[in-house]
């Protein structure tokens, strides 16, 4: 015969003898049902387990409260409350950068959250600075542009 047969008595003929190589590797692919959702990366607690459930929220308690301050003072000036909920917004998301976990503040991964957070603040923030009447900031392009969509 052509063929060498060198399968061990033990084993019935026809059969492929038991894979000893490394298992094949799972795809990377996502699973078309999704069967719970992955917290992420830097949403576990911010103070341990033991602390208070408010100390374990820190981060997102600090922004909330910022904001709620902010609400208050738009009561009496408008420009001085968006500017306080801008600068709390931005600093939500130096929370996000500089804190390895942050609890409720993390929403997706840290680069969206960072940039999220950073281009609602500063938006917030230059709009409050260029509210009428007399605007501490003046962009010309921006004025060009609300004409041209108002007009």
């Amino acid at each position: 015969m052509g063929t060498d047969d060198r399968t061990p008595a033990s084993e019935p003929a026809g059969e492929a003898p038991p894979a000893t190589g490394p298992e094949p590797q799972q795809s990377r692919r996502f699973p078309v049902f999704t069967r719970d959702t992955a917290r992420p990366e830097g949403g576990g607690r911010a103070a341990p387990g033991d602390a208070p459930a408010p100390a374990r929220q820190w981060p997102m308690l600090v922004v909330a409260t910022g904001v709620l301050v902010g609400l208050l003072v738009s009561l009496g000036s408008f420009r001085g409350g968006a500017l306080t909920i801008g600068l709390t917004v931005l600093g939500a998301g130096l929370l996000r950068w500089w804190l390895p976990s942050v609890g409720m503040l993390a929403v997706r991964s840290r680069f969206t959250d960072v940039a999220t957070y950073g281009v609602l603040g500063a938006g917030i923030t230059l709009l409050a600075m260029m509210s009428q009447p007399d605007p501490w900031l003046n962009i010309p392009i921006l004025d060009d542009i609300v004409h041209f969509v108002i007009d």
